[in-house]
């Protein structure tokens, strides 16, 4: 599968000056929510992920993403896999099963993202479920910021990523894009575009 050509053309690989999640810059900004508004997208981006995962001989009970970016992916990715799914959300800063949600002792759970940067809100939902006695198995993510080592990539494990090396992640392709910080930014200090977080101004 062709996964930057999805992204292309769903107008999901935007190209200006962002300010990310994290607090860095970059020139470059996944939308995978533009990608996933098509059904048939999103099945077909998730049944490519659910044989990667059961390939691996990964068997979950449970899909749980982070909400909110992570909805989408999670869900079909779940329904693909044929297991049930929830989402964690954050309350008050912290990363919280709600919603009558639970898992069982024991449960194998699979945290999904839509976009795997340095893997922090993954992170913190495998450690929530964790506390409450579940017990997560792999990571995966439509795509993968090149921080954190994908199953199959030759891409080696930044300083910035947060999941753990001893679980496996799946995604469908890697986008590197530089991120800087922001005293560091080549695009501040061109001063052309200020920096805009995603999801505003029409973004």
């Amino acid at each position: 599968m062709d996964i930057k050509a999805y992204y292309t053309n769903a107008k999901a690989l935007l190209e200006g000056h962002f300010l990310l999640s994290s607090g860095n810059h970059s020139a470059f900004y996944l939308q995978s929510a533009k990608v996933l508004e098509n059904p048939t997208i999103a099945q077909e981006l998730a049944t490519a992920l659910a044989k990667q995962i059961t390939t691996y001989d990964i068997q979950p009970d449970c899909v749980c993403s982070p909400a909110l970016g992570g909805i989408l992916a999670g869900y079909e990715l779940a329904r693909a896999l044929g297991v049930r799914f929830i989402f964690t959300e954050r309350v008050d800063g912290k990363m919280t099963l709600r919603r009558g949600f639970e898992v069982r002792q024991g449960e194998k759970v699979l945290i999904c993202e839509d976009i795997i940067t340095t893997g922090g809100s993954a992170l913190e939902s495998a450690q929530c479920l964790e506390a409450l006695g579940a017990r997560v198995v792999a990571f995966a993510g439509l795509a993968n910021r090149g921080f954190c080592q994908r199953v199959g990539s030759s891409l080696e494990r930044k300083k910035e990523a947060k999941l753990p090396q001893s679980l496996p992640l799946f995604a469908l392709e890697d986008f590197a894009f530089e991120m800087y910080a922001p005293q560091d930014c080549p695009l501040c200090k061109e001063g052309k575009i200020p920096a805009i977080k995603p999801g505003s101004r029409g973004n």
